[in-house]
């Protein structure tokens, strides 16, 4: 019987997903053409989760996509109106089987924050500690499918159809966001993450940096119970300094906390925008948000940490040939001519960062994305094509790049001795 309603639902989510495309293609032929990305992006937040998701992928792969699709789906908001609690209520009361009181003392019912696959809401355990709840909506998981499938075989078709394409392997792409999506709706999977990361935190005697605790007495495939941390955003410089370390010592610490994961973790946390580093009270970095992780493969990571290191000591010959080693290429790359088009991008970098005005943190967000697609364009126009593992690693290093012009101007990143980059 759970077929057949599944069959339907999804039946019924191709008709939806035609409607939309259908009524776009109306406005389209109305007159109303915006240019193509744009009309892209406004059609993906229409078709809800899958596509609203599809599009952050697309905002964070300059490797897969053209620059100015990137550029556009920076835009591609992930924020939803929240359910009804009455709805999240019964989700929450049917995963944990018994009833809510016996768990929770009390759940604020007004939603933290409300995204395509989950929304969040504050709460407290009868045991006292402060808590947030994470409650997946009901039917995103039949919906991903439905619309993964429906994408996985358009890819197939127009591969068949334009053979030109097969070089980026749609199909490809599309099972990737199909593996990164599934793991996302599956909350034991970041459950495990947070484990794993305070495990490492444990190993590598961090004191100075931790991630929410996991409630595994309340925590299910489509709930996650997480210690509710208090703090600011590691970017709002005026609340760190009223607490008691300086924001120096506190990026220093989340640097290292994270360039250590590289070779101490199973993966490393692959979306450090500021939202996702908090200073809390006690002056600990807190890292929140594990539903993206990356893993890079061990025969990738010398070339990786052999880019890094070139990065630091400013030598675009070394940082060339490592991402000769990086990308994948059918042909043969000047590694001279690419070096040289690494050390133009280098002094454009320097131009953006004006030493007279403060940088701000959505700046900062701006300038990383753009200067992560120029490095991809360098690298392609040379003829490489790179892993989105490697985008992903990057694109995280940019933004501790931006993270010392905001917080620390002074320090030199490559001369610093606190620092442990790559050790």
């Amino acid at each position: 019987m759970g077929t057949v309603t599944n069959g339907i639902k999804g039946a019924f989510r191709i008709g939806q997903t035609l409607a939309v495309l259908g009524r776009t293609g109306v406005n389209w032929l109305r007159g109303d053409r915006p240019p193509a990305p744009r009309l892209l992006r406004q059609t993906f937040e229409s078709l809800g989760a899958t596509y609203i998701k599809l599009g952050q992928f697309i905002a964070s792969s300059p490797t897969f996509f053209p620059k100015e699709y990137v550029e556009e789906f920076q835009y591609c908001l992930d924020r939803t109106p929240s359910l009804p609690f009455g709805v999240i209520r019964k989700i929450i009361r049917d995963e944990l089987g018994r009833p809510i009181e016996s768990v929770y003392a009390e759940i604020d019912p007004v939603a933290l924050a409300s995204a395509s696959i989950a929304q969040v809401h504050a709460a407290r355990l009868v045991t006292g500690e402060d808590v947030v709840i994470k409650v997946q909506k009901p039917g995103v998981e039949n919906i991903l499918l439905t619309d993964l499938n429906f994408l996985y075989l358009s890819a197939r078709v127009l591969e068949t159809l334009a053979p030109k394409l097969s070089w980026t392997s749609l199909s490809g792409i599309v099972e990737e966001i199909q593996r990164t999506m599934m793991e996302e709706c599956d909350f034991i999977k970041e459950a495990h993450n947070l484990k794993v990361f305070r495990q490492f935190l444990h190993d590598t005697h961090n004191q100075d940096a931790t991630c929410p605790r996991v409630y595994e007495h309340c925590s299910t495939r489509r709930i996650l119970t997480m210690e509710r941390f208090h703090g600011v955003p590691l970017t709002d410089l005026e609340s760190i300094r009223g607490y008691a370390r300086d924001p120096e010592h506190t990026l220093i610490t989340a640097m290292n906390t994270w360039f250590a994961s590289l070779t101490q973790c199973e993966f490393f946390h692959a979306d450090v925008h500021a939202g996702n580093l908090m200073v809390l009270r006690d002056g600990r970095v807190g890292f929140i948000d594990f539903g993206i992780v990356g893993r890079i493969r061990p025969d990738t990571w010398q070339a990786v940490s052999d880019f890094i290191s070139a990065i630091m000591v400013g030598n675009f010959d070394g940082m060339a040939d490592a991402m000769v080693r990086i990308g994948v290429t059918h042909q043969r790359v000047k590694v001279a001519d690419l070096a040289e088009d690494l050390r133009r991008l280098y002094r454009q970098m320097d131009a953006m960062v004006p030493d007279e005005v403060p940088y701000q943190a959505d700046q900062a967000e701006e300038d990383v994305n753009n200067i992560l697609m120029e490095m991809v364009k360098v690298g392609e126009s040379h003829g490489l094509h790179f892993p989105r593992e490697f985008a992903l690693l990057l694109k995280q290093f940019l933004y501790f790049d931006r993270y010392v012009h905001i917080l620390a101007p002074e320090m030199d990143v490559f001369m610093d001795e606190r620092l442990n980059l790559l050790h």
